[in-house]
């Protein structure tokens, strides 16, 4: 940050204020709104009356973009021959934090003027107090899920705030957000105590309260059949399916006195206000909802419900994702003794797996001549390779020849496929005997992969394609979980000879 030192001085016997900073056009245009600004060709350097009014100028224009030096303002006079020459200390000036930006009365063992004048005095504890609030960073977290952070205005400060993930500036509530994370939370307040400033931290638990309220109607209006055929023709999966119709049909019932093509905008509306204030649904949920319902009016009823398309959509909190240790994933994977279920999960975890991909693979998906996992149809109806560890390929061949499986790598008792929720059993009970206290699932293994991956030095760009991601942007976030990949970095000043 730039520095200006204020020093007082007596110019053609009138009282003024020296303005002292290398040259600097921005500085200088700031400077030029202070009423009287003159350049001194005697002194060499802009000043201004020494009086209450342009010091507090001073403050505020210059408020995060330069620190103040205002030590030489209260120096003692010791010489009334050599009006600023300092004097051996016998007292100090303590730091009074004037503002967030860093101006601050900088104390450099001067003795405190005893004559200072009252005014000066009352100065100092106006700027101060004046300065005091803007000096506090107010940081809430809430449910260890989302930091609220407040901040005086200052263009750097909100430079920084835009380089960490998924922020967001709420401008009615004038505050930031960003999801929780222990590495996030020490990145803000160690940029802040750059600054001086005084970090206020306050813990929010919301739960118990606001409690959800249960669904008061019923389900007899089931979901028109043209509803369904679009489904199919579209190709959209049978999760996407499942969750429109489930979404769709609840929103039917919910209006089940009213005809479809009387169900106007605002019913709409009215209805996705109810889920949230009522059912407390999460931002998630109500953008498939929206998605449902504009699904009918504009694809089923082949857009002529075009209104419909005006609905606002949330905005999407982002939350970092739980991410378990080698040593934690080591623990989890020898807690399970059955062979099939211990397979399952070194699977997921070794190729950084969706649940679905997993119980969507095939014997003839693993290449073993190549150390590939080939996963098709994935997320995006997109075709992918994975890894394939030489260490699960031995336990795979165990399990081969203990299980004998058809067509399914892993399949249920019936020849069919092993069902997501069987895993998400298997993986629970692992946790728990593993005694792991982390909010763990099974795709908390998808995001360990790519996690231990980044911090033994793997190129983000593999990563992106192992786990099959359309954009960086989401494979980013995971720099964000961990800071291990940085004491592998050195200074390129490390590499130069120089002479010392």
């Amino acid at each position: 940050m730039k520095t200006i030192v204020l020093k007082p001085v007596n110019h053609r016997g009138a009282e003024r204020l020296l303005v002292q900073f290398p040259y600097d056009d921005e500085l200088i245009a700031l400077l030029k709104k202070v009423k009287g600004a003159t350049f001194s060709s005697t002194f060499e350097n802009w000043h201004i009356a020494n009086n209450r009014d342009n010091l507090k100028e001073l403050f505020r224009l210059f408020k995060g973009i330069a620190f103040l030096d205002t030590t030489a303002i209260f120096r003692k006079e010791e010489d009334s021959n050599s009006k600023f020459q300092d004097t051996k200390s016998k007292g100090q000036i303590s730091d009074t934090g004037l503002s967030d930006a860093g101006i601050a009365s900088r104390s450099h063992g001067l003795q405190v003027d005893r004559t200072m004048t009252e005014k000066s005095s009352e100065l100092v504890s106006e700027i101060k107090n004046e300065h005091q609030k803007a000096r506090i960073i107010k940081l809430e977290i809430i449910d260890y899920r989302k930091i609220i952070l407040r901040f005086p205005f200052s263009k750097e400060h909100i430079a920084k705030m835009k380089t960490i993930p998924y922020y967001f500036w709420d401008k009615n509530k004038k505050h930031w957000s960003f999801p929780y994370s222990q590495n996030i939370k020490e990145e803000i307040e160690h940029y802040f105590k750059n600054f001086n400033y005084q970090i206020e931290t306050n813990f929010i638990n919301t739960k118990g309260f606001n409690k959800k309220e249960l669904k008061n109607y019923g389900n007899e209006r089931k979901c028109p059949s043209e509803y369904l055929e679009k489904l199919k023709l579209k190709r959209y999966s049978d999760n996407t399916v499942r969750t429109y119709t489930v979404a769709f049909s609840d929103f039917i019932n919910y209006y089940s006195k009213k005809e479809l093509n009387e169900i106007t905008e605002d019913d709409i509306k009215s209805y996705l206000l109810y889920l949230f204030e009522k059912r407390k649904i999460s931002v998630s949920f109500q953008n498939q909802v929206i998605n449902a319902i504009k699904f009918y009016y504009e694809k089923v009823c082949n857009g002529k419900k075009l209104p419909y398309i005006t609905i606002e959509r949330p905005f999407k909190e982002r939350i970092l994702p739980t991410v378990l240790s080698e040593e934690e994933v080591k623990q989890i994977i020898n807690s399970v003794a059955n062979l099939k279920h211990k397979a399952i999960l070194l699977t997921i975890y070794s190729a950084g797996l969706r649940i679905s991909e997993l119980t969507n693979l095939k014997i003839v998906d693993i290449d073993s001549g190549r150390k590939a996992i080939i996963i098709k149809g994935a997320k995006g109806k997109k075709d992918r390779n994975s890894l394939l560890s030489e260490k699960l390929l031995l336990i795979l061949r165990e399990y081969f020849k203990q299980y004998k499986p058809k067509v399914w790598l892993f399949e249920g008792q019936r020849g069919e496929q092993y069902s997501e929720s069987s895993i998400q059993h298997v993986f629970r009970r692992a946790c728990t005997d593993a005694k792991i206290m982390k909010k763990a699932t099974v795709h908390t293994l998808r995001h360990s992969f790519a996690t231990h991956l980044l911090e033994r030095g793997t190129d983000l760009r593999y990563i992106q394609e192992l786990l099959g991601h359309s954009s960086s942007k989401t494979t980013e976030i995971y720099t964000h979980i961990t800071h291990k990949g940085m004491e592998q970095i050195k200074s390129p000043l490390d590499n130069m000879d120089i002479k010392t």
